[in-house]
This record gives C-alpha cells, sequence and structure tokens, in this order.
C-alpha cells in the first residue's frame, strides 16, 4: 500500500474539485436514501390514513409529496455536478500525473532504461497511469462517500431510534470493513494474473506490427499468431477469474443487505422510537436499509480497483523512482566554442563487470581539426560516441570538451555546441518544416501578427536555401513547399532523403563540434561522396570526429584512429598509415 502514497500526494493540488466531489457525492447519497425512505413512509402513511374519513382529511399529502419532488430534484442534480466534478477532477489529476512521470523518466539515461521493452515502457507511462484514475474516481470518493454518509446516517436514525441506529449502521460498517480486504485478498492474484496478461498481449501486438515486414518476409506470420493467441487466451482466463471474484462479491453483498433488512424488519416491528406499534415509520426504516445497497456497491468492485492501483503503482514507482545516472551542471554557464575534444584514459562497459567496451582510450582533437575513428564492428566506435552524448557515464577517465570536463556543461550547452549525424535519422509525422526547425532556436514571438508572419516567411526561405543546398530540390518545388506532411503517414522518402535531412538540420544547428556516426551507411558510392563533400564543406573551421569502417573521405582528414577490441592501436594520417600499418594498408587497396 505504501506504493499508493506518492500518487496520494498529488492529490493536494486538486483538493478543491475533489472535496467538491466528495461533497456532492455524499449529497447524493443522502438524496437517494432520504427519497426512497420518504416514499415508503408517504405511502405507508397515506395508506393508513385513508382508513377513515376524518384521517384521510386530516393528513397533510402536499408536504410529503413536495419533499419527494425535492429530494429527487436534488439526487438528478447532484449526481449532475458529482459526475462533472470527479470526472473533472480526475481529468486533471491525470495530467498532473502523466507531467510528473515523464518529468521523472526525461532525466534518465540509457543506463536506467535497461532491461525495459519499449512496448513495456509505453504500457507503464500510459495503461498504467490510466489505471491510477481509479484511485480516485472509483476507490478514494465512493468509499469516503460511503463511511461518511454512514455516520450521517447513524445520527439521523439515532434521533428516532437510537437501537435501529446501532444495528443498522454497525452492521453496514462492518461490511464496509471487511468484504473490501476480504474480496482483495481473493481477487489479488487472478488481478495481477489479468494485468500482466493484458500488458504482455499489448507489447506482444505493439512488436508484431512493428516487425510485420520482417515477419512475412521470413514466414513466420503463424508462429507469431499462435503466441498472440496463447498470450488471448491467458488475458481471457484471468479476466473470467476476475469476473467470478466480482460475481461473488456481488452475490455476497446483496445476501448481507438481505440480511439486514431483514434484522431491521424484525426488531423495528416491535416498535420504531416512541411509536408503538410502529406503523408508517416501520416502512420509512424498512425502506431507509432498502437505500443504503446505492452506498454498498462502489464496496463490491473496490478491491479490483485497488488491487489494479497498487499494482500499476508499483510498476510506475519502479521507473520513476530511479536516481538518474547522468546527472548536468545545470547551473554553469559555461558553452562550447571551438569544440577541441580531449579524451583521457576512458574505459567503459554496459554492465559492471570486466567485460570493457572501451580500454584505457586517449584520443585528442584540437579545435578545427579532422579526426576519423576507424574499426571493425563491435569494436566501440558507437560506444565511445554515446560517451561524448552523455547518453552513457564513463567508468574511469576524463572527456573533457574546450578543456572542460564534459560533466561540468548543462544539457543546453552540450545540445548547442554538439552536432550529430547517425546512421539512422527520425523522421517525424509532421510537416517538412517542423521537421527541420527542431534543429533551430526558438524563433521570436511579436506582438503583432504581420511581425510574425514576417519572422516565418524569412525562416521558410532559409529552410529552403538549406534544403537546395544539401541536393533536395524535389521537396522544394510546387507551392508551400514546406507544409509537405513526410514521415509515417506523410511523403515517404529514400534512405539518401532522409540522410540529406540529417545533413540539413546539422547545419541549421551550426554547433562547433560535429560528430558523424556511420553518416553514409548502406548509400550508394554517389550519394555517400556527395552527402560527405557537404559535410566537409561545412565543417572546414570546426572540429569533426567521423565514426566508420569505410575508407571513404579519409584523404581529408588531419588524422586517422584504428580502433580494435575498444583500444585505439595506431593512428596517423592516411598516408602515414598507408606506408606503417599493413592492415589498414591491405583493407585500402580491396576498397579501392
Amino acid at each position: 500500500m505504501k506504493s499508493l502514497l506518492p500518487f496520494i500526494k498529488l492529490f493536494k493540488h486538486q483538493w478543491l474539485m475533489m472535496s467538491i466531489g466528495l461533497l456532492l457525492s455524499i449529497v447524493t447519497l443522502m438524496a437517494a436514501i432520504g427519497l426512497l425512505s420518504l416514499s415508503g413512509w408517504f405511502i405507508s402513511a397515506s395508506a393508513v390514513a385513508g382508513l377513515t374519513l376524518v384521517t384521510a382529511q386530516a393528513f397533510n399529502y402536499f408536504t410529503p409529496g413536495g419533499g419527494v419532488r425535492f429530494l429527487s430534484i436534488m439526487r438528478t442534480a447532484s449526481r449532475y455536478g458529482e459526475r462533472l466534478s470527479t470526472h473533472e477532477a480526475t481529468f486533471k489529476l491525470l495530467t498532473q500525473l502523466r507531467v510528473w512521470a515523464w518529468r521523472k523518466v526525461l532525466p534518465l539515461s540509457a543506463s536506467n532504461m535497461q532491461g525495459f521493452r519499449q512496448g513495456e515502457l509505453l504500457n507503464r507511462l500510459v495503461a498504467d497511469i490510466d489505471t491510477l484514475d481509479h484511485l480516485y474516481l472509483r476507490l478514494l470518493t465512493p468509499m469516503l462517500a460511503s463511511l461518511l454518509t454512514l455516520a450521517g446516517l447513524y445520527f439521523f436514525v439515532a434521533w428516532i431510534d437510537s437501537q435501529l441506529a446501532f444495528i443498522l449502521t454497525a452492521s453496514l460498517l462492518l461490511i464496509w470493513l471487511v468484504m473490501p480486504w476480504l474480496f482483495y485478498a481473493l481477487g489479488k492474484k487472478p488481478g495481477i494474473q489479468q494485468l500482466q496478461s493484458k500488458r504482455l498481449f499489448r507489447v506482444q501486438i505493439l512488436e508484431y506490427i512493428q516487425g510485420l515486414a520482417e515477419i512475412s518476409l521470413f514466414a513466420a506470420e503463424t508462429r507469431f499468431r499462435d503466441q498472440l493467441h496463447q498470450t488471448e487466451k491467458q488475458l481471457l482466463a484471468a479476466q473470467a477469474r476476475i469476473n467470478h471474484v466480482v460475481a461473488l462479491s456481488q452475490a455476497m453483498l446483496i445476501f448481507l443487505h438481505g440480511l439486514i433488512v431483514f434484522l431491521i424488519l424484525y426488531v423495528a416491528a416491535s416498535g420504531v422510537g416512541e411509536h408503538q406499534p410502529p406503523g408508517a415509520m416501520l416502512a420509512l426504516i424498512a425502506f431507509m436499509a432498502l437505500a443504503c445497497i446505492e452506498m454498498l456497491m462502489p464496496i463490491a468492485g473496490a478491491f479490483q480497483h485497488l488491487s489494479a492501483c497498487v499494482n500499476a503503482a508499483n510498476r510506475v514507482n519502479q521507473l520513476v523512482e530511479q536516481t538518474p545516472d547522468i546527472v548536468f551542471n545545470d547551473s554553469s554557464n559555461k558553452q562550447i566554442t571551438t569544440g577541441a575534444l580531449t579524451l583521457e584514459g576512458v574505459t567503459f562497459s554496459y554492465q559492471d563487470d570486466n567485460q570493457m567496451v572501451l580500454n584505457g582510450v586517449n584520443l585528442s582533437l584540437h579545435a578545427g581539426e579532422k579526426v576519423a575513428l576507424l574499426g571493425q564492428t563491435g569494436c566501440g566506435k558507437s560506444s565511445l560516441l554515446a560517451l561524448l552524448t552523455r547518453e552513457w557515464q564513463a567508468n574511469a577517465g576524463s572527456i573533457k570538451i574546450d578543456a572542460t570536463d564534459i560533466s561540468q556543461y548543462s544539457q543546453q550547452a552540450l545540445t548547442d555546441g554538439i552536432s550529430i549525424v547517425s546512421q539512422r535519422i527520425y523522421l517525424f509525422t509532421d510537416t517538412l518544416r517542423n521537421n527541420l526547425i527542431i534543429a533551430q532556436p526558438e524563433l521570436p514571438k511579436f506582438n503583432d501578427y504581420a511581425a510574425n508572419k514576417a519572422a516565418q516567411d524569412n525562416n521558410d526561405k532559409q529552410l529552403i536555401a538549406i534544403l537546395n543546398k544539401v541536393g533536395l530540390n524535389t521537396l522544394t518545388e510546387g507551392g508551400n513547399p514546406l507544409d509537405a506532411w513526410i514521415g509515417e503517414g506523410g511523403r515517404q522518402l529514400s534512405g539518401g532523403e532522409q540522410r540529406r535531412i540529417g545533413v540539413a538540420r546539422v547545419l541549421l544547428r551550426n554547433a562547433p563540434l560535429l560528430l558523424l556516426d556511420e553518416p553514409t551507411e548502406g548509400l550508394d558510392k554517389r550519394t555517400e561522396r556527395e552527402i560527405l563533400a557537404l559535410l566537409f564543406e561545412f565543417a572546414k573551421d570546426k572540429t569533426l570526429l567521423m565514426i566508420s569502417h569505410r575508407l571513404t573521405a579519409m584523404s581529408k582528414m588531419d588524422k586517422i584512429y584504428l580502433m580494435e577490441d575498444g583500444v585505439l592501436r595506431d593512428s596517423g594520417t592516411h598516408q602515414q598509415l598507408l606506408l606503417n600499418d599493413a592492415y589498414y594498408a591491405s583493407l585500402y587497396q580491396q576498397l579501392s
């Protein structure tokens, strides 16, 4: 239960709307109980009064009739207001909860996310947080409203008959206390199985959709569909077990409530307070006991919501309670100006064991220098790049940019000072303009529309000029080319066009340090030469580090490092390595 405390603490920000919702819930329950009990008394009293002409003429039909109408209107209005306020509070709480969760998750690094599948992360941040809305809407509010209504019921009935008040409220309180915990224990295991099966089913469906091309290519549809079918069967079986527990809880609740009504009838038959015999007061008390079923009904499903909320809270807490492995110095004002890069004795492993990916790496790039890092797949090149971007943290050694340790920069300073062209360029399902301006600082905002429009028009001209410069002239043709949709659901771009979009983003960023991670992997020779020519022209006054296992453009490099098994085994210019390193020379001859 302690796992729910962080989420309950968030409720204080919406205390007003939540209090209004709770108050209206209590009013709704009281109006419902009052309506049924007054109606029962009115019908019975009218029947008794009609036995003689004198009593029939003396009986006041108007006041009780007005009371019935008033309570029915109050019940309808308060129910509407209760639904409005509780759902409004729930939506605000969900919004606040999502913002809180994302603020906790965003500082987490790749090492924090180890062991979490993408579908699992999505499930925790969406489905589990959705589940937590039951904590207020279907658990705390109805249970508190029932308890407070029960207290009010005791004082009202005690004003008439203290013995009946004790019997009625004590019996209802016993159900309120015991039933949820009893069925929580019975439904905990199938509830967890249902949630786990549902999560697994979502993850498998997501992976099936994402990998549909490969699944179809290798004719593996049957195997994956069978796996989905088995998970679906487990989910349905768990839901069936939950439904059995829900049905049992509802049946027991109705049975116990019937026993309470029977007991009240038995005790009240001998008299209700000063009413001996009870007369119409027997109907009032009996119908009041009958009406209490409305405030007991949420108890039947409380165990299910409690189990789901606790399980969802545990899973969200497991994610958000992590301490970020990488912390930026956001109080620092240091900025990257030249991009000079130095690595001294850098060691790194993905797991805390002796299997080092990088082992004592020493590397130096002077301001404006062009350096290549060559090596076979798996030698540690991309891992080194991940350390430079602070995606991972080195186990030992130091990484300095402009003679300042990389840990002393703020996150904003690093993103402003480093541009990256990677193997995979992500395109958002959005306009071409919005896929480009993510690399730019936000445009200044003006008070009038004309100034804002002029600023955007000027920026659009710059974007079109950049697109033409990187060879994407076909995307700038026609009217309003920057409004064209690209990415998933939009215009599909080739691999070369996507790389050129990545280059365009780098040109718009204009950072002093440029990192290239296999920027031409999978491209044809012509496209490769064109992209590298663009990048080298752009980086002529910048510091550049290119990671590759190909020898294209090595002659343009000031220095080349050869990496093998996490160690830099040799370095030199292109000509020096051709003369002094047999492996480099043979590789150059093969590729030439």
